[in-house]
């Protein structure tokens, strides 16, 4: 009787980030935090809360290292944080297009709100996630 082989897996390492990756992704969610608490501190909700130079650098990092993620739980974490600044950029292009017109300003006003509200939300679900190990689900 001859012994079949082991089942063989992925090579070692493989689908496994690094901790230098962890690291970084940990630091977007930082900087992408911080970046919305300023935005939200220093215009109120007029602005984007993640369009400050806090928030771009962290898109930056997250395009940087988004390659890296691939094949890990961390790719969907980049994915969720590029998705998240954009998302909110269009929104508050969407609430002053709203503003110019003095009957759309407590529409952009609504709109503002919702958009901060909202990067908050996926700041904090994709964070939660992170700190577990876990994907996002459906990324």
């Amino acid at each position: 009787m001859s012994e079949s082989p082991a089942p063989q897996g992925p090579p070692p390492g493989a689908g496994v980030p690094s901790q230098s990756l962890i690291s970084t992704t940990l630091l977007v969610y930082a900087l992408f935090g911080v970046a919305a608490i300023a935005g939200l501190v220093s215009a109120g909700l007029l602005s984007t809360p993640l369009l400050g130079l806090i928030g771009l650098i962290g898109l930056i990092i997250a395009y940087v290292k988004s390659g890296d993620a691939a094949g890990t739980w961390l790719q969907s974490h980049f994915r969720w944080l590029i998705r998240t600044f954009w998302f909110s950029v269009l929104w508050n292009v969407v609430g002053w297009l709203a503003a110019v017109t003095l009957i759309g300003i407590p529409i952009a006003i609504g709109i503002w709100i919702a958009t901060t509200i909202w990067v908050l939300y996926r700041l904090i679900r994709g964070y939660l996630l992170f700190k577990d190990s876990k994907p996002i689900p459906g990324m």
